[in-house]
């Protein structure tokens, strides 16, 4: 059954002509075929009837609608001409059927008007066919007709009410994949932000470190061999430092758990770490002023970790972009809503490409990252010129608790 339903279903056309080929041959066997009373009616018309309506069957789905057209010139032509029913008359429960079944709403209702017209014209127009003039006969073979009219139109808008429901399953899906396949998208975008920034964080403060001290160790080579041993032994400690952190990070990056979050990055140092931070850079001969203001208390581990690498990233540009002499300010003010990070120094600053917007170099991704990095835990970060001269980082971190 399943086989023979598949081949119906690939062959349309062929099943509508084969059915329009049987309807046809019935009304010419029942017009010629030799009856008790014998087929009282125009011939020629019945032919013609016969013909028109094996028409409406075989092109009702390739044009409905003007199927259904000729059907109704059809019957119009068939009580004109006193065409008694004929097995062909089968072809308007088709058509009904096929445009109930359709989308078009206005042609549907013409037709369902059809079907509750037609039987009685039918019944009206020729009241000797069932052999009886009983009023109670005419009345119940007007309402069999009816309701077979009738039964044929909610058959094919049932089939048109299921069409438009699986249509609308289907987009739904595609809809819900599409926006599966943005988020997967979003997904990788962040992810490959969040790699970035760590990446910037482990790798720019701890590499631009040892290019400071490599410099130094250059220029004192030949004076002073005890300062060379020194610098030397900090770039080592520093590079080892580096690959520490980078093998962790790594490490997090390859877990197969998937489950990390942001406040999972390691390392993450915190507010304990800047003491260690400063004292980092001030040997290699940045001076920095560190305070806090407040009373300090334990913090959400993204706080902290941003707090860290703000003022971490401030002081790598301070010591880039400052100049000779220049003098830094760290100071973190506990509050009770927020903590608040303020970095500046009183050098000539960075240029105005690399805070206002990255420049064409791709230079900027600090800031970037620095920013990102306050929006992570909801604040906000402000980065210029400072009056007076020099640069400001100024970042206002919220805390749990805080309005």
């Amino acid at each position: 059954m399943n086989r023979l339903y598949e081949f119906l279903r690939r062959h349309p056309v062929g099943v509508d002509g084969f059915g329009a080929f049987v309807l046809l041959v019935l009304s010419a066997l029942f017009m010629v075929a030799p009856m008790e009373e014998g087929w009282e009616g125009n011939e020629v018309g019945g032919a013609c009837v016969a013909v028109a309506l094996s028409v409406v069957v075989m092109l009702r789905r390739h044009s409905p609608e003007r199927m259904l057209l000729l059907a109704f010139v059809t019957g119009v032509a068939q009580v004109a001409l006193d065409v008694p029913p004929l097995p062909g008359n089968w072809a308007f429960l088709v058509i009904v059927y096929t445009i109930a079944s359709r989308p078009p709403r206005v042609p549907s209702r013409l037709a369902l008007a059809g079907c509750l017209t037609t039987p009685t014209i039918v019944t009206l127009r020729w009241p000797d066919n069932s052999g009886d003039t009983g009023t109670a006969n005419t009345v119940i073979s007007t309402i069999f007709l009816t309701v077979a009219f009738c039964l044929a139109w909610v058959l094919g808008d049932s089939l048109r009410t299921r069409r438009a429901y699986y249509a609308e399953l289907e987009e739904r899906a595609n809809r819900l994949e599409r926006e599966r396949e943005r988020e997967a998208r979003m997904a990788v975008v962040a992810e490959r932000a969040r790699i970035a920034r760590e990446l910037h964080d482990v790798v720019a403060h701890n590499v631009s470190a040892m290019v400071v001290q490599a410099d130094g160790a250059a220029y004192v080579l030949d004076s002073s061999p005890e300062q060379t041993r020194n610098a030397l032994q900090t770039i080592s400690g520093t590079g080892r430092q580096a690959l520490t952190e980078m093998r962790r990070l790594l490490g997090v990056l390859r877990a197969e758990d998937g489950g990390t979050t942001d406040q999972d990055y390691v390392p993450q140092p915190g507010v304990e770490q800047l003491a260690d931070l400063i004292d980092q850079m001030r040997e290699m001969g940045l001076q920095v002023d560190f305070s806090i203001e407040g009373t300090p208390r334990p913090l959400p581990r993204g706080v902290e970790l941003s707090a860290y690498r703000i003022v971490q990233e401030a002081l790598t540009n301070t010591r880039k972009h400052g100049g000779e002499g220049v003098v830094a300010t760290v100071r973190l003010t506990y509050g009770e809503q927020s903590l608040t990070v303020l970095a500046e120094d009183d050098g000539r600053g960075a240029q105005r490409e690399l805070y206002e917007e990255r420049g064409a170099d791709g230079l900027g991704q600090g800031l970037i990252g620095m920013r990102e990095r306050a929006g992570m835990v909801g604040g906000v970060l402000v980065a210029g010129p400072r009056q007076g001269g020099g640069f400001r980082i100024a970042a206002t971190l919220p805390l749990p608790g805080g309005e």
